[in-house]
Parts: C-alpha cells; structure tokens; sequence
C-alpha cells in the first residue's frame, strides 16, 4: 500500500477574502478524498516568508490589490511571493485581486501605486467593470471543470454562479519574449513585474507554457445590486479565467460562492503539478 503524503496549502491573508478559501478548501479535500484517500491536505493563512516556505501551493484572494500589494512590501513578503510564482513556480491561484497581481502587466494603474508579482503572461484592466455598485453575478459554463475525476459529470456541467466585485479582466494574451515587461511599462498607466529567471528545467517549462483561456462571460450577467434579475449585455466574450502551466487566475471571487467545484478541480492541478515535480527530482537524481 502506498504511504500516505501531505500537502500544505497556503492562502495569503494579508487581507481580502481568505478566511473563505479556507473553508471552500477543506470542503474540496473532503471531496477528494474518496478519490485519493493517501493525499492528507493542510490549509494554511499565510502572512510570514517562513509561513509560505512551509506551502506546496498557493491562493492569492480577492480584495485590494494595492492593499495586498503595499502590505506584502511592507512586510517583506513580495520578493518571496515573486520567487515562489516566478522562480520555483509553485502551484498558484489568483483569484480577482490575485489575478491582477500574477499578472506581468496591469493597466489602469498609477505608476509607484502597486506592485506585481507577475507569473501570467497577459495584461489585465483593473476594475473594468466600474465601481463597486456596477458588481454583478453571472452564470458560467467552465469547461474545465469536466477534467476533474471528483466533480461528477453532472456536476461539471452545472452553471458555476459566479461573483464579479471591481472584477478584472484579461484585456491581452502577451507573447513570452524577452524583455516584454519593458515594452508594457512604456504604456500609459501601466505596471509590470520584474523578470525572474526559473530556478530550473521544470520551471522553465512550466513558464514557457502558453496562455490557455478557460472561461469568458456570457452576456446574461445579473447586477447584484439589483433585487431583480436584470440582464447585462456588455462583456460578452471577455477572458475571465486563465491558465499558464501551473499558475491559474479567476477575475470572479469563487470564495464568496460557497460552491467548491473549482476548489476541487484546483487541488487536483496541485496534486499533478506535485506529481510532475517528483518525477523530474527522480530523473535527475
């Protein structure tokens, strides 16, 4: 019988919403467990460099991502986070604000006002939708969820609900060449993450992976400030879930659901990503 193995979790929570990806997670593990009953998964709040080297995998949640951007600075925290994404690529999730921080490029964005960690290669538009009150919900078919062995085919095929607060949005799918940070940062009210050289051969090949988009939203969205169910038009088409090898970015807020379909399909991403990582330790040892 094989032995069982642990993996450790983390969620920043330097602010915004963790606590809630916490909980979702520990109800994906459950899910998971009748599938893989050797995988033990601990969840763990992150604010320390020490609390992140202890992690496998990272969520980065929704809130303020400048917030989450000068805390991080402050703390001592973003040069690590950068060399976990970036350097190591270790599994990570960005969802809303954490996508706007794994992006390398961000618009709509004073220069010196926030900083990225980079790992995604696309430009994203801060708040595209507007203020808070143009928040608005929709319903999304995520294709992406038919990969995982613990949501069932049913389930897979449900509608995910799904919450849009100051969302982003994928405005660009950048080209990975060298030195397209530099190109980005002429752009008007733009940041960009600084370039960080893999540690190795698998994270090479894990950031020289392509883009993939995994969802757009539909043009049947509903305005949460609205008690009735009015419909939205703009927006249809835009990119709001994206995958570049193991780094994975949702423009929604998945936490604030309290449905854990994507937590389970992203847990199994960190299960192989793990697997992948261990393979090539063996092949090189």
């Amino acid at each position: 019988m094989p032995s069982a193995r642990k993996i450790t979790v983390g969620v920043l929570a330097l602010q915004g919403a963790f606590s809630e990806h916490v909980q979702l997670l520990r109800h994906a593990a459950i899910a998971l467990k009748a599938h893989d009953s050797e995988t033990q998964f601990e969840f763990l709040e992150i604010r320390t460099p020490e609390e992140l080297r202890r992690c496998d995998a990272l969520i980065i949640p929704g809130g303020e991502s400048t917030t989450i951007s000068l805390v991080a600075a402050r703390s001592g925290m973003l040069e690590p986070l950068r060399e976990f994404v970036k350097v190591i690529r270790k599994p990570t999730w960005g969802t809303c604000a954490g996508l706007i921080l794994l992006a390398e490029s961000a618009n709509r964005t004073k220069k010196g006002g926030q900083e990225l960690i980079g790992g995604l290669d696309v430009r994203v538009n801060r708040n595209h939708f507007g203020r808070q009150v143009e928040s608005f919900q929709a319903n999304i078919d995520l294709l992406f969820l038919k990969d995982s062995v613990a949501v069932s085919g049913s389930e897979a095929s449900r509608p995910f609900r799904s919450v849009f607060i100051r969302a982003p949005v994928v405005e660009k799918i950048l080209p990975h060449v060298e030195g397209i940070q530099a190109g980005e940062a002429e752009r008007e009210e733009t940041v960009v993450a600084p370039s960080k050289r893999p540690a190795d051969e698998l994270a090479k090949k894990e950031v020289k992976a392509e883009v993939e988009v995994l969802a757009r939203l539909p043009g049947d969205a509903t305005a949460i400030k609205d008690d009735e169910k009015t419909a939205r038009a703009a927006g249809e088409g835009d990119i709001i879930a994206v995958r570049q090898g193991n780094v994975f970015g949702t423009s929604f807020h998945p936490e604030l659901t309290g449905d854990s379909r994507i937590h389970v399909w992203w847990l199994e991403q960190v299960v192989n990503a793990l697997d992948r990582r261990k393979q090539q330790a063996s092949k090189v040892s």
